[in-house]
């Protein structure tokens, strides 16, 4: 009984895990879907390999005999060779075609905004260039929702790693230098955004906020917020 309802609770904390405001199993866009999607593909074909090994290992405890018309060179020669390289081949295959699906959206959609994510210990500062350069905010970003916004991510002191798990991979944000990261949300909402690289004692507290807005009212809402007026 205890066994049960140990393996239950597991079932549920993992099922858990696989959704959240910084769950990278439940995307909310194209590319963090794309990202999401090769892991499970990578999930699946491990677990199916796990399931052919003890399949392999249950036999030989419970069916004496089993295997010995294969000489040990020949079992090394097909669990070593023959299994894992077509395994290794399809899942190479798979993540460089999603690969390549990222950089091809990166470069046939349309940019309909562009931020500066700004990293510093340890917070995270935005600014709007496209909306003027007194349009900026402190601890969230604000994206429209359904297009294409390219974020240009910049430190302060060390290297942070500005990450939004449910609308695109992680990049770092590098002292002295600029690294490009797109995202995209489907629909408004709120997403949540963390540094993903250790970088001192206030590390674990380095969290924003993304608000996607409806396209309509995305302007709008970031000229309110640089006149200081609240939202309605």
């Amino acid at each position: 009984m205890f066994h049960r309802i140990a393996f239950l609770g597991v079932i549920g904390l993992t099922l858990t895990a696989c959704s959240g405001d910084l769950s990278t199993l439940d995307p909310a866009g194209p590319y963090a879907g794309a990202i999401a999607n090769l892991w499970w593909i990578m999930f699946i074909g491990s677990g199916l390999i796990l399931a052919l090994v003890l399949a392999l290992l249950g036999l030989v405890f419970f069916k004496p005999g089993f295997g010995r018309s294969l000489s040990p060179k020949g079992w090394m020669i097909a669990g070593g060779l023959f299994l894992p390289v077509p395994v290794l081949v399809a899942l190479m295959a798979y993540g460089m075609a999603q690969g390549e699906y990222l950089i091809g959206a990166w470069q046939n959609e349309p940019v309909v905004a562009r931020v500066e994510a700004h990293g510093a210990m340890w917070h995270w500062g935005f600014r709007y260039p496209d909306l003027g350069d007194d349009v900026a905010t402190d601890g969230t970003l604000h994206i429209p929702a359904g297009g294409v916004v390219e974020v240009r991510v910049t430190s302060a002191d060390v290297v942070h790693s500005f990450w939004i798990p449910r609308l695109a991979g992680k990049i770092d944000a590098v002292p002295g230098h600029e690294t490009v990261v797109r995202i995209k949300a489907d629909v408004p909402g709120r997403y949540g955004g963390i540094c993903a690289e250790y970088c001192g004692t206030g590390h674990a507290g380095m969290r924003f906020t993304v608000e996607a807005h409806p396209p309509e009212t995305y302007r709008q809402r970031l000229t309110a917020l640089a006149a200081g007026v609240s939202a309605p």
